[in-house]
């Protein structure tokens, strides 16, 4: 009988194609996909095509047989964001372990639901937060702990989302908050766990302000920029930069588009459209137990994408600029535009990411940042390794991150969407109580 650890795997989306393709390449001695489950079975058997596999498929309502028959010892979930708590409980209910994609959940009253099957069945949770691993944030955190800026009093943090990454989220089944708590928990759950992580701290209170300021079809039509048509794949979207044609893409077509008839699921509807319950641009104020005080931003509609993030502690300020990408256009810049601005030209972003320290008294000091390349800024790679080798490298930057760690990031998310309904502050204890966070 084989020695390798079993893992099956629910959704099967584009995200998941990450984790069956380790487990079939660079883990196989180790561990090996066993079945899968999937709402779609077209989308299942799409799936399985491209991959050349022939895995015993299920439902949703056959989990527990499919986990039950195939001696599955842990469950990989990358399932539409509303449903991850059902698969997590059921999986830890059944005896498994679970890896679950960020964020964990979407509300508070599912995190409970989760915590306390996890409490009860003794079951593990990972939630694969791999920004963690990123060579440049893992520097952050090394520097951090070892004082070199004293006792974290502030954190200023910016994401910056491009008008082709950002959109995307106003096109699926993001853009109906009941799917996926807004981008508050989606998104911003991999940076407020980034904080948690970094300042080693917990969240206490959190405000919230923002709101749908660009995509949809009131925001377009203020503009004079409505564009009428259902999906990027009818005759009326073609010129669009922010429509997207399945038809383009042989990824998305094989997953998508010839798999409609089965759940008649659309991943291309228009961005400017009605049905939109997400917010694009949001600003929070978060009090974290160590007093530190974090300044956030988010936006989903910039030119440019990627993240600044500066500390400000007793003995200096430690900045982090990185640009993922550096600019989004169908063709060349303006000159005609650039050429009117006194002194303007088109700027060519030749430091993907810098690190500075600005200490006290002294001049600053530029530290080298690690580049690599890969997913999540070579964070993917590292995440897997941590999940699917059977003895990983022992990590003291404490980088696996659990259910604490899944329940603290997504109830920031919540108590900020709290928060934007009532207008008023927001103490994570009112959500669920510390007792509970364990």
């Amino acid at each position: 009988m084989s020695s390798r650890k079993r893992y099956a795997l629910v959704g099967t989306g584009i995200r998941s194609r990450m984790y069956r393709d380790a487990l079939l390449r660079d883990y196989a001695a180790h561990a090996e996909l066993v079945a899968l489950c999937d709402l779609n079975p077209l989308r299942i058997a799409a799936w399985q095509a491209e991959a050349g596999l022939s895995l015993p498929a299920y439902s949703p309502a056959e989990l527990e047989r499919m986990l039950r028959e195939h001696r599955v010892d842990a469950l990989i979930v990358t399932s539409i964001d509303r449903t991850h708590h059902d698969f997590i409980c059921r999986a830890m209910e059944a005896g498994c372990d679970a890896i679950t994609e960020k964020p964990m959940t979407i509300d508070a009253d599912k995190c409970r639901q989760i915590l306390e099957t996890r409490r009860r069945t003794g079951r593990r949770l990972t939630v694969a937060f791999n920004y963690r691993y990123s060579p440049r944030n893992s520097k952050v955190k090394e520097l951090l702990r070892s004082g070199l800026i004293g006792e974290v009093t502030s954190v200023h943090f910016e994401w910056v989302l491009d008008t082709a990454h950002g959109a995307d989220y106003f096109r699926r089944w993001h853009r109906d908050k009941r799917n996926g708590g807004g981008l508050l928990v989606h998104k911003s759950t991999h940076h407020f766990d980034l904080v948690n992580w970094w300042l080693d701290s917990r969240p206490e209170t959190v405000m919230a302000m923002g709101g749908l300021r660009f995509y949809g079809r009131e925001n377009a039509e203020a503009r004079g920029e409505a564009r009428a048509y259902p999906r990027g794949t009818h005759p009326a979207a073609a010129g669009d930069p922010f429509a997207l044609n399945l038809r383009d893409s042989d990824d998305y077509r094989r997953l998508y588009l010839e798999c409609e008839a089965a759940d008649g699921y659309q991943r291309d509807q228009n961005v400017f459209a009605d049905g939109i319950s997400i917010e694009d641009e949001m600003s929070l104020l978060v009090r974290y137990r160590s007093r530190a005080v974090m300044s956030y931003h988010l936006v989903a509609f910039s030119p440019w994408e990627g993240y600044r993030v500066a500390f400000t502690g007793t003995k200096g300020r430690l900045e982090l600029d990185v640009t993922e990408k550096a600019h989004v256009g169908p063709g060349e810049p303006d000159h005609n535009l650039i050429k009117n601005i006194a002194g303007a030209a088109p700027h060519a972003v030749t430091e993907p990411a810098s690190l500075l320290f600005r200490p006290h008294w002294r001049p600053p000091v530029k530290i080298e940042v690690p580049q690599e390349g890969g997913g999540h800024g070579g964070g993917d790679k590292r995440l897997l390794d941590d999940l699917f080798r059977p003895a990983p490298a022992p990590d003291p930057l404490g980088r696996a991150a659990g259910h604490v760690d899944g329940a603290l990031s997504v109830l920031t998310g919540a108590a900020a969407n709290r928060s934007l309904a009532t207008e008023a502050p927001v103490r994570i204890s009112d959500l669920l109580p510390d007792a509970a966070c364990s």
